[in-house]
């Protein structure tokens, strides 16, 4: 474990050191933006607005017996922009890409093109590791931003049409509004852009480290599937608590 985050810290040190030339490898950085974000929105869009749903569907009920329908709106938003958004399109994207990313890598590592590289003097990390990092920096929070608007819509239709809540759609944004501030999506941001990161950087890690022909390429595909959600759920504790600390910091 400790040799595997030294080498995704190395790693990431390298991609510092890359980063100026980003400006060079902005084609590949366009294709990757591509993969990520716009062949991800239809599976975004469907997990986003069912997530929503589920949420107005289980406290729904509860809070109308006790007088706090109109709280409804509220919780969905803040639980949708704080928490449930960021993570689950991380895990979303995880599975998606980070696997791919990794297979690709691993790949080319078992058949010796990584090599290729060093020797027609091209370094693997600005060419490999960087325009995806960027990519899905730039993706993963576009993605929460867009799930966070469905999920919204989500909660806000079994709000509406479920029997058992029966809200207006007035009743549920008015309350929304109210309870969620532009700090609390950007706290959703903000946790989205450090999962990208981590997403991107295990991924690569796996992809560089794969030996064994196809079937290393096939356990490095699930070590950093697994890995990369691991690492995404511990971090998200620890992020929570910063930002909770920073919003009550007078």
């Amino acid at each position: 474990m400790f040799n595997t985050i030294g080498e995704i810290i190395l790693l990431f040190t390298e991609f510092l050191r890359a980063l100026p030339r980003a400006w060079r490898e902005r084609q590949k950085v366009y294709e990757q933006l591509y993969e990520i974000g716009n062949a991800s929105l239809l599976m975004a869009c469907i997990l986003s607005i069912f997530i929503g749903g589920v949420i107005a569907l289980q406290t729904g009920p509860v809070l109308v017996e006790r007088g706090l329908s109109n709280a409804i709106g509220g919780l969905v938003g803040l639980s949708m922009c704080k928490e449930l958004a960021p993570v689950m399109m991380s895990v979303l994207i995880a599975g998606r890409i980070g696997s791919a990313m990794t297979a690709e890598i691993g790949s080319m590592r078992v058949y010796q093109e990584i090599d290729a590289l060093r020797t027609m003097n091209i370094n693997p990390v600005t060419y490999l590791v960087l325009p995806r990092l960027i990519a899905i920096s730039i993706a993963l929070p576009t993605l929460v931003v867009f799930s966070v608007l469905v999920g919204w819509m989500g909660g806000g239709l079994v709000s509406v049409y479920n029997h058992s809540i029966s809200i207006t759609f007035e009743a549920y944004f008015n309350n929304l509004s109210e309870m969620v501030d532009l700090k609390d999506v950007l706290n959703g941001l903000i946790k989205s852009f450090c999962f990208a990161v981590i997403i991107g950087l295990v991924a690569c890690q796996q992809g560089f480290e794969t030996i064994g022909g196809p079937r290393g390429i096939g356990r490095s595909v699930t070590k950093s599937v697994v890995n990369a959600i691991v690492s995404i759920l511990i971090l998200d504790y620890f992020l929570t608590r910063l930002l909770l600390f920073m919003d009550n910091k007078p």
